[in-house]
């Protein structure tokens, strides 16, 4: 399959999704953010000078997947029908993972919707938390799932479990 973003002359386009039929449509992504064991009980327990960092952090990445298009040149405007970021808090690892849920009815997929209110949610985390910790560190962005569309469903086989990370390490532990 090759890139659908180019035109003949190689010149980049938005592609026609016209005469795609509209379906259910919904992605999932992930990504996690690692910070000193100090700044992640701060935030657990409520101790940021700039209030509740995770509320803060899920509106910020359900601002952000609604503003895909405005920041990824060839995105369509999708009406989105959901988005749901919700946070998972690995304090043995020092880590804050995020995963965002993006769903609609149209004629093209929600995954960059996902993977932008992933984005955001996380550099919002880090915005907060910096003056208590400048060496976090973002990492692990992908797409988890996706279900609608010709394609069908599709899993990710790179997306960790949470089970799996647990025995194969993950960045940031020595936070």
């Amino acid at each position: 399959m090759g890139f659908t973003h180019f035109d003949g002359q190689g010149n980049a386009w938005m592609v026609d999704v016209g005469g795609k039929a509209d379906t259910d449509r919904e992605a999932v992504a992930k990504g996690s953010i690692a910070m000193s064991r100090e700044c992640l009980r701060m935030v657990v327990e409520g101790g940021m000078k700039k209030g509740d960092v995770l509320g803060v952090a899920r509106i910020a990445g359900i601002m952000g997947a609604k503003r895909t298009s405005e920041l990824i040149p060839l995105c369509h405007i999708l009406n989105l029908t959901k988005l749901e970021i919700a946070f998972e808090v690995h304090e043995e690892r020092a880590e804050i993972e995020a995963v965002c849920t993006a769903r609609t009815t149209g004629k093209t997929g929600v995954e960059m919707e996902a993977l932008t209110g992933v984005s955001v949610a996380l550099l919002t985390i880090y915005d907060m938390c910096k003056a208590v910790d400048k060496t976090m560190e973002i990492g692990g962005i992908c797409l988890v799932e996706k279900t609608g569309g010709k394609s069908g469903r599709f899993v990710n086989p790179k997306a960790k479990t949470g089970e799996e990370e647990d025995h194969e390490g993950s960045m940031g532990t020595d936070h």
